[in-house]
């Protein structure tokens, strides 16, 4: 590649005055950082455009790709006194007690402070996926379990009890939420985001950012965009996906997350799309994000996606290139440590081939953040409030990161995300007496709980002497403490993976003799291979793992009611068994409550109301399908291969029953700019108390180009108690329904549509229709246009 020089290379000046108005919090946060940025070396204003990783191990197993190979030796008291942009993960790098992490931290940043002319502190940003991913925090259940609870205000309380902790201890930024759409059920990553339908994570994830910003914590979009639509499901594998796959599937969260949710942070994903690396991509980070959507935050880079442009995507002939086509884009933060942000970028700029220009673009970005965040006021807090008086060698145990209200929480979560798949005789809930065979490799470890970016998955499992620093009940104790009147008795059967079948036998033996068998089946979270899901644990089928199939098939033949209870990270093909189970419950790595929430949701203390954010595929063969399918993507005759789902999107029972009604007439026809108020009338026809999920789909019998045989615009998670009946209105807008037409804008492109109720994505599951006819010009409409349906819920008084 050819570098370009720029003309007119400027040579180091003398340091400017470091005082001045920017000290003068009355000031406008512009005027304030316009005048700082005046004062600042070439040096010092690099500085703030990265971060550093104290404490990150170049040796053995990492927690980011490649970071044995691209981590470089850091001098902390050298590099500080130019002033420093980003402390990287002081919580989550290494088990520490929570209130001398923060004591810690408190420390750091005073000698950053200290070191440089500007006495600035650097932002501290943490993982929170799943939670803080600290040592001691609550663990969460996973995005994957968001989606299927179907509940963007419960999420939306998560989010800001996540955020008020790491608030609480000096952190600044979250790196979540993740807003990959699921392409193929393989990948690895799976597990971190919320589902398959765009819609479900728009909402989804617009909640948890508002949750995050609402406690002032910075909230970071990831990964923009295209990463989960990877060539193979290969993690960090080039993506193929067509412009209207990326504007009508990949990009409408990301969308709806910086115009709804107010986003201050985006991270570049690690793809390249069609040849084009997205850290180098301006038309993507400055054209759409910036001057189309109109976000002004900062971006900041995926772990090392800056070095990868020199090294793994060969775009870049140097640091100093690597630096030139990440700022060209609009990256304005290299993370997580110095490497083509520091002196080669200077370097780089003293010879004329970067424009001193953009670093001061992305300087302001950064010190506009930092200036809201208080960081530039000369009166701001060394120590976080919660730490106000404590003496700092009597800090340990003083910080409480896991409180009772924070379980109480998590629990709540997890009991609604449970989703029952099946329960075909009614064996569910269990009858709690007699003998109970709990089996499985996922039946008595506490890690079976948690996906790869909770803390004890993540970094705890690499300090093996180290307590796991957070309660987490396994489902046989939860079992054992639910049914104190039965016989709960246990076999592991077989590991996770691995091909030695030791314990299928005794396994299959202590089935044979028990009333009831709950096999406890699924994934081992880890990172690059050391797990079943996670990040770069990507894959080959859709099998169950290891020899946990034939455990299955083992169980099954003993004659022993089985019922399936599924902890995973993905979802795996069941068809073939699924016939064969007396019931099915499936979560998603549901954090530390998830014990007892799948306790209560067996003996029926909890009634499941949680959705399928995926399908459940019938068969493991590598049909990669999510169910957004045109016709020629579904079943038809021209192949001999069916990859309908076993479970459609959308699917789940509960231990109740629903009548829905039709609500009033809608006009037969709608300008494609006009509006309509939707509604049902839902009932809980059983005995016991539950919630039913009305979700509306759109239909499109016939459009310019080819559209989902369904799509999700619309939900309502809907609580009922035994005999009550309640109204759920949408208000639809011909928004909703737009899509990228044959000229390449979004449109909404008049003429007749379905608008369906529904328990699923499934045609069999429509419970209502409503035929309208769209009328008037073709629109052309942007990022202004409705993204949300609103809907309510209104209680009426009825009688079971």
């Amino acid at each position: 590649m050819a570098i370009h020089p720029v003309p007119q290379a400027r040579q180091a000046d003398p340091p400017p005055a470091a005082d001045g108005p920017w000290r003068d919090p009355s000031l406008s946060p512009e005027a304030r950082v316009a005048d700082l940025a005046s004062r600042m070396t070439l040096e010092e204003k690099t500085a703030q455009l990265y971060g550093i990783w104290v404490g990150a191990d170049a040796e053995g197993d990492g927690v980011a790709p490649h970071q044995n190979d691209m981590v470089d030796p850091v001098d902390f008291e050298e590099i500080t006194t130019r002033g420093l942009g980003q402390l990287t993960r002081p919580f989550g790098t290494a088990p520490v007690d929570p209130g001398v992490g923060a004591v810690s931290l408190a420390t750091a940043q005073a000698r950053i402070a200290g070191s440089s002319r500007f006495g600035i502190p650097a932002l501290a940003h943490e993982e929170c996926l799943a939670g803080f991913t600290a040592w001691g925090a609550t663990a969460y259940p996973v995005p994957l379990a968001w989606g299927a609870a179907w509940d963007p205000e419960l999420v939306a309380e998560m989010a800001h009890r996540i955020g008020s902790d790491m608030r609480s201890v000096g952190v600044h930024q979250g790196l979540a939420p993740v807003l990959d759409v699921v392409r193929d059920l393989r990948w690895g990553r799976v597990e971190e985001t919320i589902g398959e339908d765009p819609y479900l994570v728009a909402t989804i994830g617009t909640a948890y950012v508002r949750g995050l910003e609402s406690s002032g914590i910075v909230a970071t979009l990831k990964h923009f965009a295209g990463y989960s639509a990877s060539a193979g499901a290969r993690n960090l594998a080039p993506v193929r996906a067509g412009a209207r796959e990326m504007a009508d599937v990949i990009l409408p969260p990301f969308e709806m997350a910086v115009r709804e949710g107010g986003a201050r942070s985006v991270m570049h994903s690690y793809a390249e799309i069609d040849g084009v690396p997205t850290a180098a991509d301006p038309a993507l980070l400055t054209g759409l994000l910036r001057d189309t959507w109109g976000f002004a935050g900062t971006v900041v880079a995926d772990y090392f996606g800056i070095g990868f442009l020199e090294t793994l995507h060969r775009v870049a002939e140097g640091r100093g290139d690597a630096a030139r086509l990440a700022l060209t884009a609009g990256v304005d933060v290299e993370l997580p440590t110095v490497r083509s942000y520091g002196d080669a970028l200077v370097a780089a700029v003293r010879d004329g081939l970067v424009a001193e220009e953009l670093v001061d673009r992305a300087l302001r970005r950064v010190l506009l953040q930092k200036c809201q965040l208080g960081l530039l006021d000369p009166d701001r807090p060394l120590l976080p409030t919660v730490l106000s008086g404590v003496d700092p060698e009597q800090a340990r145990g003083t910080v409480d990161l896991d409180p009772p209200r924070n379980r109480a929480l998590a629990r709540l979560l997890a009991e609604r995300s449970c989703v029952l798949l099946a329960n075909p005789e009614g064996a569910l809930p269990l009858a709690g007496t007699g003998r109970i065979a709990v089996v499985g490799p996922r039946a008595d470890d506490p890690l079976a709980m948690l996906g790869c970016y909770s803390f004890p998955s993540h970094v705890g499992v690499q300090h093996p002497g180290s307590p796991m620093g957070i309660d987490v009940p396994t489902v046989l104790e939860s079992l054992r403490e639910e049914f104190p009147g039965a016989g709960v008795d246990h076999a592991q059967g077989c590991d996770v993976d691995g091909t030695d079948a030791f314990g299928i036998e005794e396994a299959a033996a202590l089935a044979e003799g028990a009333d009831v068998c709950v096999a406890v089946l699924g994934d081992r979270a880890g990172l690059f291979g050391r797990g079943t899901s996670g990040e770069g644990c990507d894959a080959t089928d859709l099998a169950l793992p290891g020899l946990q199939g034939e455990l299955l098939d083992a169980l099954l033949a003993t004659g022993t009611p089985v019922v399936l209870v599924l902890l995973t990270g993905r979802t795996y093909a069941l068809g073939g068994r699924a016939d064969r189970l007396a019931g099915c419950v499936q979560a998603f790595f549901p954090g530390e409550e998830g014990g007892p929430a799948l306790a209560g949701v067996l003996s029926g203390r909890v009634n499941p109301s949680g959705r399928l954010p995926l399908g459940v595929p019938k068969d493991p063969g590598g049909q990669p399908w999510t169910y957004l399918q045109p016709p020629l993507g579904r079943v038809n005759g021209v192949s001999n291969l069916d990859p309908t789902p076993l479970y459609p999107f959308g699917h789940g029972l509960s231990y109740t029953s629903f009548a829905w009604e039709a609500g009033p007439e809608v006009p037969a026809e709608l300008p494609t700019d006009g509006e309509t108020d939707l509604a049902v009338t839902v009932r809980n026809t059983g005995d016991r108390d539950g919630a039913e999920v009305v979700q509306l789909y759109v239909h499109d019998p016939v459009a310019q180009t080819t559209r989902p045989e369904a799509r999700l615009i619309g939900y309502a998670r809907v609580p009922l108690a035994a005999g009550e009946s309640r109204k759920v209105s949408f208000r639809f807008h011909p928004d909703l329904v737009s899509f990228t037409g044959t000229g390449g804008r979004r449109i909404v492109e008049p003429g007749d549509l379905e608008l369906r109720f529904a328990t699923s994505s499934d045609a069999a599951d429509v419970k209502h229709t409503v035929r309208l006819r769209l009328t008037g010009p073709e629109r052309t409409v942007d990022h202004r246009r409705h993204l949300v349906c609103a809907t309510s819920v209104d209680a009426l008084i009825a009688q079971q």
